[in-house]
């Protein structure tokens, strides 16, 4: 065992801080907050990592384009794949191990909380300011997996994404839960999907209702880092396959993760000063 623990120490010891983002349910946009969060770190001139955990759901390798590389091996483990040419930015997903992308992941709970544990130790990240997990819906038992297997590494802890609806808002305060029962520490809770941004005249609707994000963190006594909009012109360009790194900045949702983003940043530089 000595040796192993050795391992797994190294493959994550130049990796500042791990954040985890998570949310009670699907289709609220955990992996399009991911992406976004990674490329405004970047722009922040950080390195960062993606650590997509969703095993039925790996969507972060079609974001940006790369869902046809393969997954190396190295003396360490897997060698994530980079997204660009000055690897700012690298991903590891269940989407790169399967042999076709349709494939589906049917396996039972041991056989994926195994993966996970693997996926924390077996990537060999390199030096990373921010490791970004994206993990699957729900308080599932993978959401337990990867909280559990990333404990010893003391991540900087989660951003619990929500829509505004009352619905999605319910499901984020079990995910509040789950994070006290876990001794997760929440960095806050980020409101997506607020308001539609027209293509054409750039006024910002809002479709669902609005701010039950912002009154779920009074609640619950967590910071609220902010709204990020829906802005069709960026979910257009992914899915023309149009470079993202290249199109965020241009988007309206771009503002708004780029305030989210500081807030972590200067969270990250309090603790450590």
């Amino acid at each position: 065992v000595e040796e192993g623990s050795a391992k797994e120490k190294s493959n994550l010891a130049g990796v500042r801080h791990i954040l985890l983002v998570l949310s009670g349910k699907g289709g609220v946009g955990k992996s399009t907050i991911s992406t976004e969060l990674a490329l405004s770190l970047r722009h922040s001139g950080k390195k960062v990592g993606i650590l997509d955990v969703d095993l039925s759901g790996p969507s972060i390798p079609c974001m940006f384009r790369v869902q046809d590389n393969d997954v190396h091996q190295c003396d360490s483990g897997w060698v994530p794949v980079f997204v660009d040419q000055d690897k700012s930015i690298s991903l590891m997903s269940i989407g790169f191990l399967l042999e076709k992308p349709d494939d589906a992941v049917v396996w039972r709970g041991p056989k994926k909380n195994a993966l996970i544990k693997q996926f924390v130790a077996d990537v060999a990240w390199g030096d990373l300011d921010f490791l970004i997990v994206d993990t699957p819906p729900g308080t599932s038992d993978e959401h337990i997996s990867t909280v559990e297997a990333l404990r010893p590494y003391k991540p900087l802890g989660a951003i619990l994404v929500t829509t505004p609806q009352a619905v999605s808002v319910g499901d984020v305060r079990r995910e509040l839960t789950f994070c006290k029962k876990t001794g997760l520490r929440v960095l806050g809770i980020v409101e997506n999907m607020s308001g539609f941004v027209c293509p054409h005249c750039s006024e910002c609707t809002n479709i669902f209702s609005k701010g039950g994000g912002e009154e779920l963190a009074k609640h619950a006594g967590v910071p609220f880092l902010g709204c990020v909009p829906l802005d069709p012109q960026l979910s257009q360009s992914l899915e023309e396959g149009r470079d993202f790194i290249q199109e965020f900045p241009k988007s309206s949702a771009f503002p708004a993760l780029t305030h989210i983003a500081q807030q972590i940043l200067d969270g990250t530089s309090q603790r450590s000063s």
